[in-house]
């Protein structure tokens, strides 16, 4: 649930960062066509002015000349500036669709996260459950090792017991050999 929502902020993230950029850029393209629209109209009132002191003054043309020549440089140098920023604002949209690319890429990477987290997920449940039967199981061995110790007690009980009973056989065969050894003393047999 947490990973979704980090997921879900990411993206809102991305998204806003996403709808900036192409604020921007709107913004940097609105603002290079109202230059152009500016200059072209500049050029056009230029030239018109042109016309009407050429018809008007003869001797004032090459004045006027010269100062068309110096707007037509400077507006020359403007459209200069501006293939630069063209050029420039070319390299940045390349830059956001590198950046898209790779922005699609780790978002497709985050699907197979997801998917290797469900499996280990399930995998840890296999693991949960083999912990759970191994504690059944070593539960039935506790209660078989505690059988076997009980039933050891018992059988080192009942030797106890046997030995106690073989001792006083030993006794008894003794007590009753005896005789035997008197009469073995008095009558030696080969």
């Amino acid at each position: 649930m947490a990973e979704e929502q980090l997921t879900t902020e990411e993206d809102a993230v991305l998204q806003q960062q996403y709808l900036r950029a192409l604020s921007s850029f709107e913004g940097i393209i609105l603002s290079q066509i109202d230059i152009k629209n500016k200059l072209g109209d500049r050029l056009n009132y230029s030239i018109q002015a042109g016309i009407i002191i050429l018809g008007a003054i003869a001797t004032s043309i090459l004045v006027l000349l010269l100062t068309l020549s110096a707007q037509i440089n400077r507006i020359s140098a403007v459209v200069t500036d501006m293939n630069v920023h063209l050029t420039s604002v070319a390299g940045q949209m390349h830059q956001i669709r590198d950046h898209m690319a790779n922005m699609e890429q780790r978002v497709a990477l985050l699907k197979d996260i997801q998917d290797m987290t469900e499996v280990m997920s399930g995998a840890m449940d296999l693991i949960d459950s083999d912990m759970a039967l191994m504690g059944d199981t070593v539960r039935g061995i506790n209660l078989h090792v505690a059988t076997v110790r009980n039933n050891v007690g018992n059988i080192s009980v009942n030797m106890d017991i046997m030995h106690h009973e073989v001792q006083a056989m030993s006794r008894e065969m003794h007590h009753m050999a005896k005789p035997a050894r008197s009469m073995n003393k008095m009558f030696p047999f080969p």
